[in-house]
């Protein structure tokens, strides 16, 4: 099965690329311990960073110093660190981490959750710092980008973004107390800010129910762990469908619904055409 990095390569998962050439590709880190965080990998799946070739181990690096310039001349900091850890995912990439001193490299920090506008804010200030170009495509202006979005999406973007979706948690469980499926879906609702009782009615479920808020890697953690017992291949898949999630829709948040020994989670944000789309749960509590 292709790491989640291939999965970006081939284009099927998105990212905040910063630079790319015809054999390597940076992009944002969407688990970051700073601002900035970026990763680069070889676009060539191979698991670990020293079983590459001499040349290949090489190039890998010299385009390395060429996105850390950009990314130290994009995000105030003293230097870039640089670290290989390898073992979450199973495909070589090496780590340039903007710090001010050494406990910003320590990976035992909290990951810290950068909104979605800022990430595409550093992406492309980061691209356009690199020494001789990023090699991808000129950004257009905010508001030209999101209307070229619009125009180029399906007559009913949702169908698209439930399909992801579905391919996404197919075959996923979630462990709790027990194990339940994950079901993609999808629901109208009003634009703007929901409160509980508007979440509540689009959801279908009954008014008044306690509904609490979880951030969606919080909620994951124990599903995208490599050490969870499901193994690290069901935690890749959750890593792809939480990066998914993070990057193509907006204000994604989990929402645990009900009280008891049995609450409905709801993991959603807004798609193109504003509704609410993502997966939903079971989760047994004792």
């Amino acid at each position: 099965m292709p790491s989640i990095f291939s999965r970006i390569v081939s284009g099927e998962l998105p990212a905040y690329k910063v630079a790319e050439d015809a054999d390597h590709l940076a992009f944002l880190d969407i688990t970051p311990l700073v601002e900035g965080h970026t990763l680069v990998i070889p676009k060539k799946e191979i698991d670990y960073i020293f079983d590459l070739t001499p040349q290949a181990l090489a190039a890998l690096h010299v385009f390395a110093q060429r996105v850390a310039k950009g990314v130290q001349a994009a995000v105030p900091c003293r230097r870039i660190g640089v670290a290989v850890i390898g073992l979450e995912v199973p495909h070589a990439h090496i780590h340039l981490i903007p710090m001010n001193k050494v406990a910003d490299m320590n990976f035992a920090n909290p990951k810290i959750t950068v909104p979605a506008e800022r990430m595409q804010e550093l992406s492309a200030a980061i691209a356009a710092q690199v020494p001789g170009g990023s090699g991808l495509p000129a950004p257009a202006a905010t508001a030209h980008a999101s209307a070229a979005r619009a125009s180029a999406a399906p007559a009913d973007p949702n169908d698209a973004t439930l399909a992801q979706l579905q391919k996404l948690t197919e075959g996923l469980v979630f462990s709790s107390e027990s194990e339940a499926p994950l079901e993609a879906v999808s629901y109208a609702a009003p634009t703007g800010d929901l409160s509980d009782e508007q979440l509540l009615q689009a959801l279908g479920e009954p008014a008044g129910a306690k509904v609490e808020k979880v951030e969606l890697t919080v909620f994951l953690r124990n599903q995208t762990a490599d050490t969870s017992k499901a193994g690290v291949t069901i935690a890749n898949l959750y890593k792809a469908l939480q990066l998914y999630m993070k990057q193509e829709l907006d204000g994604t948040q989990v929402y645990r619904v009900g009280e008891g020994t049995q609450v409905h989670a709801y993991a959603l944000g807004r798609d193109v055409a504003g509704r609410l789309a993502g997966f939903k749960t079971v989760l047994t509590e004792s």
